[in-house]
């Protein structure tokens, strides 16, 4: 028979995700308003139930070993489904009200987000949304003034204070004037565009989604000619069409109703473009919690 005092609790595994990202005993232990020597014990605890050592100490510093790594990466999706579920049943005592704010990046509305939106709205009817369509670099500032209370964006490089999580992964596509001699019949690779005026999304407002666009044409042997910046899909889709350049966009982007660009999706290359969800760690909204849930239902 298993003592109650060697089953894992909910306490074990936030002590363990404070520590695991403080990576300081005395921090971690003031963070969590208790003693070293008790957050050391509980620790202790932890890796005897779990039965792996899930730390290293190396000249007095805390680092997560492989256990660790992988135990961190469990305890966030417990803990944040224990959060969720607390959250339905206080949204529910209230009548399911609430409000939160989402800023996006206009393909997060052609993919992923409406569906959350829609789920949302149908569990969470008296919940008020505030919906704002931002830039990258808009919705990082946004998200540290707490305008807004996640953010849904083309960039994981965010401060330590922030959390990010992968939320949509999709290919490429070319958009180019319907008059391009280069169709989907006969396109190989970008190779074929070197002579071209690219208009691209600005590297300071997105530099990820920027590189990676530089390195799928690299990987032809060739920097693209870049011509014009914009980061709004239909200035981009206006100056194809009057024959200003051509662009690379999210597949996302590439909807119906333009009939004088075409596009033509790159299922064959190795970059991706990726959409990501940024939230503040400190963030006390107690909507939140529910709403990543579904995020993590919506990628599945």
């Amino acid at each position: 028979m298993i003592s109650i005092t060697n089953q894992l609790e909910l306490r074990h595994l936030n002590y363990f995700r404070v520590l695991a990202e403080e990576l300081h005993y005395r921090k971690a232990a003031e963070k969590l308003f208790i003693s070293q020597s008790a957050l050391s014990q509980q620790i202790k605890q932890l890796e005897t139930i779990i039965q792996h050592p899930l730390f290293e100490r190396v000249n007095k510093k805390v680092i997560l070993n492989d256990a660790g790594k992988l135990l961190y990466q469990d305890a966030l999706q417990i803990i944040q489904k224990v959060q969720a579920a607390k959250t339905r049943q206080d949204l529910l005592a209230r009548g399911s009200t609430g409000q939160v704010a989402i800023g996006f990046v206009a393909s997060a509305m052609q993919s992923i987000l409406p569906g959350i939106l829609k789920k949302l709205n149908i569990d969470c009817p008296n919940i008020n949304l505030s919906l704002e369509e931002l830039s990258n670099k808009e919705q990082i500032e946004a998200i540290k003034k707490g305008v807004i209370d996640i953010g849904f964006m083309r960039s994981n490089a965010v401060g330590s204070e922030m959390r990010v999580k992968c939320v949509y992964r999709e290919n490429f596509t070319l958009v180019l004037p319907k008059n391009h001699t280069t169709t989907a019949e006969n396109f190989k690779n970008v190779a074929h565009l070197v002579t071209e005026n690219f208009i691209l999304f600005p590297n300071d407002q997105s530099p990820l989604y920027y590189q990676q666009i530089v390195n799928l044409c690299a990987d032809q042997g060739f920097t693209p000619n870049i011509a014009h910046k914009s980061i709004h899909a239909p200035t981009i889709f206006k100056l194809v069409e009057n024959g200003m350049g051509i662009s690379i966009i999210p597949a996302s982007l590439a909807t119906n109703g333009h009939p004088k660009i075409k596009f033509i999706e790159l299922k064959d290359v190795v970059q991706k473009t990726e959409l990501y969800a940024v939230w503040d760690k400190l963030n006390s909204n107690s909507t939140l919690p529910y709403l990543l849930e579904m995020i993590g239902e919506a990628k599945s």
